[in-house]
C-alpha cells in the first residue's frame, strides 16, 4: 500500500516525498523553488543558527545550500497547515544519491558533513541526523543541504546522528577501503545503510582489527544490544551522570574525521578506463565525432545533458562548453573514481560523475517506493547522449533494440522541441560490436542492423543530422522528439 500523500496546494504546491521523517518541517517545489516550511521550534533555532557565528560563513563558501526566508503566505496550504517560517534553498541542478556515488565523492561528502558538524558543536549546535542523503553536489563539489537538521546542541547528550553516520557513511567506506567490496549495492538495497550487525559478520576474525573496526563496529554493536530495551531518555540520563559532555562528543567527532582521512581506496585497472587505446577509434573518427557531438549541442543551449557510459568524460567535458550541466553517468565504478578526481582537481561544478549500470539503473526506493526517486523520474534532460553505449545495451545485456530506443528518447519526454538525442549506432561486423557477438548464441539478434536502428529511431524522432565516420563501421544521428 503507498503512503499517503503529503499535502498539495491548488497553486501547485509539491511535497518533497522524501521529506516527511521529521514533522517540524518539510521540504516542497513551487514554481521551481525549493522551499522549506518550519514550525515554531524549527523556527526557533534557524533563528539561532542564522544568527550563529558559525553558519554564514558556511553559506558564504558555498558548503551549505543557499538559504533566505521568504514570505510565509507562499505556502499557503488547503487543508489548514500553516508554517511558522519559510525557507527557500538554492535548488541543486541534479538529485543523486549515495549509491550512485564513486569512494571519493562518499568519503569527502563525509569529510565536508564532519567539518559542518565540527563548527557547529563549537558553537553550541549540533545535527539531528547523520545521513549521506543530507549532501548533494554542484559538480564535484559536495554540499550540504538539510538546513532543518541544526538544534542546539544539549550538554550530557551524544551527537543523534552518530548512527546513521556509521551506516551510510562510515561503513560503507570501510567496506570499499578494507575489503575492496563496492558499495554500491549495499547502500542501494537498503535506504538506511549497513548495520553494525552485518558488518561485524562481515569483519570477522583478524579483519576486526582493520581500522576503525573495533570501536565503530564492534562496540557500537554491543552498545545497541545493552541499551536495546532503554529508552533514549534513561540512556541520556545515565550519559549525563557518568559526566559525558560535549567536549567529548567533539573529540569523537575529530576521531571520526581523523579515521575517515585514514580511509583509501585505490581503484583497479579498468577496461574502460583505458577504453580511448581499446576501442580502435581512428584518429580520423574521433575528430569527426567530435565535431558531431560539437554541432548537435551548440545551438541547443540545453539546460541539462545526460551523458550515457560516459567513461572518461571527454563528451561530458564538451558537452558542458554549450550546456548549464553534465551528468556524467558510467557503470564502472573504477572509472568514476578517475574521473571524479580529475573533476574534482579541476574544480568542475558543472559536471556530475555518477556511477549507474545502464541495464539496471536506480529504482524508487524508500517508504512506498517514492522516498527515493528512480533515476529516469530525476532525469528530466534536454539532451542525451549515447555514444557507444546503445550495442553494449542490445548485445552485451540482450535488451531489444526498440526497448533501446524507446529508454533514451524516454528521457526527453518534456523537451519539447529543444531537446536531442545524439547516438551512435556501432554497425554488427565493428571489432567492438563482433566481439561482443562472439559470446552469443548465432543468430540471436538479428534485427540488430543500422536500417533497423533508423527506422527505430525515425519512429520516435525526426532525424535531423547523420553522419558515417570514416572507419565505415558507426554512425552518427541527432535525432529531436516528436511529440
Amino acid at each position: 500500500m503507498s503512503p499517503p500523500p503529503l499535502s498539495t496546494s491548488e497553486a501547485g504546491v509539491r511535497a518533497e516525498p522524501s521529506s516527511f521523517r521529521d514533522p517540524g518541517n518539510r521540504v516542497f517545489y513551487l514554481d521551481g523553488q525549493v522551499l522549506r516550511g518550519l514550525d515554531r521550534r524549527a523556527t526557533e533555532d534557524w533563528h539561532a543558527l542564522a544568527a550563529s557565528e558559525f553558519f554564514p560563513p558556511l553559506l558564504t563558501a558555498g558548503k551549505v545550500c543557499g538559504t533566505e526566508p521568504v514570505d510565509r503566505d507562499i505556502l499557503s496550504m488547503p487543508d489548514d497547515t500553516s508554517w511558522d517560517t519559510v525557507l527557500r534553498h538554492e535548488r541543486i541542478p541534479f538529485v543523486s544519491y549515495p549509491y550512485e556515488w564513486s569512494f571519493g565523492m562518499l568519503r569527502d561528502a563525509a569529510l565536508l558533513h564532519l567539518e559542518i558538524l565540527t563548527a557547529a558543536l563549537d558553537c553550541g549546535f549540533t545535527t539531528k541526523d547523520g545521513s549521506a542523503y543530507n549532501l548533494q553536489w554542484r559538480g564535484a563539489t559536495p554540499v550540504f543541504i538539510d538546513i532543518g537538521s541544526f538544534e542546539r546542541a544539549r550538554d550530557g547528550e551524544p551527537w543523534a546522528g552518530y548512527r546513521q553516520f556509521c551506516q551510510t557513511l562510515l561503513y560503507p567506506l570501510m567496506l570499499q577501503a578494507h575489503l575492496d567490496l563496492d558499495f554500491q549495492p549495499w547502500l542501494r538495497s537498503r535506504i538506511d545503510g549497513v548495520e553494525p550487525g552485518q558488518m561485524r559478520r562481515v569483519f570477522g576474525g583478524t579483519r576486526r582489527f582493520s581500522a576503525g573496526v573495533l570501536k565503530h563496529v564492534y562496540l557500537h554493536d554491543a552498545m545497541q544490544a545493552r541499551h536495546a530495551d532503554a529508552s533514549t531518555g534513561t540512556v541520556r540520563a545515565e550519559l549525563r551522570d557518568a559526566g559525558f559532555s560535549r567536549d567529548l562528543v567533539l573529540s569523537g567527532v575529530r576521531a571520526v574525521e581523523k579515521l575517515v582521512r585514514r580511509l583509501d581506496w585505490q581503484p583497479p585497472a579498468s577496461h574502460w578506463e583505458q577504453y580511448r587505446q581499446t576501442c580502435g577509434y581512428s584518429d580520423a573518427d574521433r575528430e569527426r565525432k567530435e565535431r558531431f557531438v560539437e554541432s548537435a549541442l551548440a545551438g541547443a543551449a540545453p539546460r541539462l545533458v545526460l551523458d550515457l557510459g560516459a567513461n572518461d568524460g571527454d563528451y561530458s567535458r564538451l558537452a558542458a562548453r554549450h550546456a548549464a550541466y553534465v551528468v556524467a553517468a558510467e557503470s564502472d565504478p573504477a572509472v568514476v573514481e578517475h574521473l571524479y578526481r580529475r573533476l574534482r582537481a579541476d574544480g568542475e561544478r558543472r559536471i556530475l560523475p555518477l556511477v549507474l549500470d545502464l541495464a539496471d539503473p536506480s529504482p524508487g526506493g524508500g517508504w512506498g517506493g517514492v522516498e527515493r526517486a528512480s533515476f529516469a523520474a530525476r532525469a528530466d534532460v534536454d539532451a542525451v547522449l549515447a555514444l557507444a553505449v546503445i550495442h553494449h545495451l542490445a548485445i552485451g545485456r540482450n535488451v531489444p533494440l526498440p526497448r533501446v530506443v524507446d529508454w533514451l528518447v524516454g528521457f526527453l519526454a518534456t523537451a519539447g522541441p529543444r531537446g536531442r538525442l545524439v547516438a551512435e549506432f556501432v554497425h554488427p561486423e565493428d571489432p567492438m560490436a563482433r566481439r561482443l557477438l562472439a559470446n552469443k548464441p548465432a543468430g540471436l539478434f538479428p534485427d540488430y542492423r543500422r536500417e533497423e536502428f533508423e527506422r527505430l529511431l525515425a519512429r520516435r524522432c525526426d532525424i535531423t543530422a547523420r553522419e558515417e565516420l570514416p572507419s565505415g563501421t558507426r554512425t552518427l544521428y541527432v535525432g529531436v522528439p516528436r511529440g
